[in-house]
């Protein structure tokens, strides 16, 4: 399983700190920061919010690592994401725009459904197999876990899990497992319920 994590305070790939975000302002700064790192060239990254944007950063990171992505047939990678607290950030501008600003954001409401950050994965990679962003109120590792495993199952090459939350600042652990690793399922998916756990805490 290969992972990234991204935090107030830093870029975290498999482990090894990639960006310090010593000096960024906010979320937005940050997340710009990571842009210009992994350097993508994807002009449409400006006009995501900042849920979309943290969870395409970290697909991106993860691209640099797994290899057999790039080979991956469309229909076989799986995005899995959740998060607890929705398009809340987004919601909160969008609702700002009409009730201070008096001019309802139309590129504000594209982003007031979670999912729409799986579609903007899905476009750039053109990735059509399942996906699914669900909330909790917690970190829930079962879900990844569980879900994962049926999702290879049934036919898929890649899961990508993420969990994504950017209110009080980037909070992102995004996860990527081929099928490879689920031929030993038992014995993987008793440890990765207990990997990412600790992944999450650190």
């Amino acid at each position: 399983m290969h992972y990234c994590r991204i935090t107030n305070e830093d870029a975290v790939l498999d482990g090894e700190k990639l960006l310090s975000f010593e000096g960024a302002a906010d979320t937005g700064e940050k997340l710009l920061a990571l842009y210009r790192y992994v350097a993508p060239d994807y002009p449409k990254f400006y006009k995501m919010d900042l849920l979309s944007k943290t969870s395409f950063l970290g697909v991106e990171l993860l691209k640099s690592s797994c290899s057999g992505l790039a080979s991956a047939p469309e229909d076989a990678v799986a995005l899995l994401f959740a998060n607890s607290e929705s398009s809340a950030d987004t919601d909160i501008r969008f609702r700002d725009s009409y009730e201070i600003e008096r001019l309802p954001g139309p590129s504000l409401f594209v982003y007031t459904l979670p999912n729409i950050a799986l579609g903007e994965i899905s476009i750039r990679n053109k990735w059509y197999g399942e996906h699914m962003f669900a909330v909790f109120p917690n970190f829930a590792p079962a879900y990844f876990v569980d879900h994962s495993a049926l999702l290879l199952d049934d036919g898929a090459e890649w899961v990508i899990g993420g969990w994504v939350n950017v209110r009080n600042g980037p909070d992102a652990l995004i996860f990527a497992m081929d099928k490879g690793e689920n031929r030993s399922r038992d014995g993987f998916m008793s440890r990765l319920e207990d990997s990412l756990e600790e992944l999450y805490r650190d």
